[in-house]
C-alpha cells in the first residue's frame, strides 16, 4: 500500500487531463463490460442478446481505448483507433433499437437502414478528420452530418418511433430514452470534429474555442455506450 500511495504523485504530475480521462474511460468501460456480461443470466431470454450487445460495445471500446492511452501518453495521433472503435461500437449501438422494438415488429431494412447510415456519418467523418483525398473537412463533415440527422429523424419521427409509440410501456420509455442519448449524447461528436478541424468556418464558428478534441471524446463515449447499456438493463430487469 505504501508502494501505491508514493507513486500516486508521480502519476498526478506525469498524466496529463486528456491521459487521465484515457485511464478512467478504459477502466469504466471494462467494469461495464463486466457488468452487461453478469447481467445475462438476471434478464429474460429475449433480453440476452440486447445485453450482449451492451457488453460488446463497451468490451470493445475498452480495448481501444488501452491502447489509446498508450499512444496518448506516447505522444501519438489517437484519430485511427478511435474511428476503428466507432465503426464497431456505434452500428452496434443502432442495433440495440432494432432489438428492443423487434418483438413490436421492427424489420431487418429498418437495422440496415440505421447501420448503413451510421457507417456513412463514421466514415464520411474519419475521412474529414485525416484529410483523406484533399478535400475540405467542412464538405466530409457535412456529409457526416446529414447521415447523423437521418438516423435522428428515423428514431424520433420515422418507422423506429412508431413502433415504439404502438408497443408503450416500458419499451417506448426505453426507446425516448435512447433517442436523447442519440440526440444530446451523439452531439459531443460534432462539436470533437469542429475542434479538430478547427480552421476557417469551424473556428470562427466555436469562437477559437481551445480545447483537447480526446478529452471531448472520452467524455462523450463513456456517458453515451455505457448510458446506452443501462438504458437496456433497465428495460430488461422492469417488470
Amino acid at each position: 500500500m505504501e508502494n501505491l500511495l508514493s507513486i500516486l504523485p508521480v502519476l498526478a504530475t506525469d498524466l496529463s487531463l486528456v491521459d487521465f480521462t484515457f485511464w478512467i474511460g478504459f477502466a469504466a468501460m471494462l467494469a461495464a463490460t463486466m457488468f452487461f456480461f453478469s447481467a445475462m443470466n438476471l434478464v429474460a431470454d429475449k433480453w440476452k442478446t440486447s445485453m450482449l450487445v451492451s457488453a460488446l460495445i463497451t468490451g470493445i471500446a475498452a480495448l481501444h481505448y488501452y491502447y489509446m492511452r498508450n499512444a496518448a501518453m506516447e505522444g501519438d495521433i489517437t484519430t485511427a483507433y478511435r474511428y476503428v472503435d466507432w465503426i464497431l461500437t456505434v452500428p452496434l449501438m443502432c442495433v440495440e433499437f432494432y432489438l428492443i422494438l423487434k418483438p413490436s415488429g421492427a424489420t431487418k431494412g429498418m437495422l440496415w437502414k440505421l447501420i448503413g447510415l451510421s457507417t456513412l456519418m463514421l466514415v464520411t467523418g474519419y475521412f474529414g478528420e485525416a484529410g483523406v483525398m484533399g478535400l475540405d473537412a467542412q464538405l466530409w463533415g457535412l456529409v457526416s452530418g446529414l447521415a447523423y440527422f437521418a438516423i435522428v429523424h428515423e428514431i424520433y419521427m420515422g418507422n423506429a418511433a412508431s413502433l415504439a409509440k404502438s408497443a408503450g410501456g416500458n419499451v417506448e420509455s426505453a426507446h425516448k430514452m435512447l433517442c436523447k442519448f442519440v440526440l444530446i449524447g451523439w452531439a459531443i461528436y460534432p462539436i470533437g470534429y469542429m475542434v479538430g478541424t478547427a480552421d476557417g468556418m469551424w473556428y470562427s464558428f466555436m469562437g477559437g474555442l481551445s480545447l483537447e478534441m480526446d478529452l471531448i471524446y472520452n467524455v462523450g463515449d463513456a456517458i453515451n455506450k455505457i448510458g446506452f447499456g443501462l438504458v437496456v438493463y433497465n428495460l430488461a430487469v422492469s417488470k
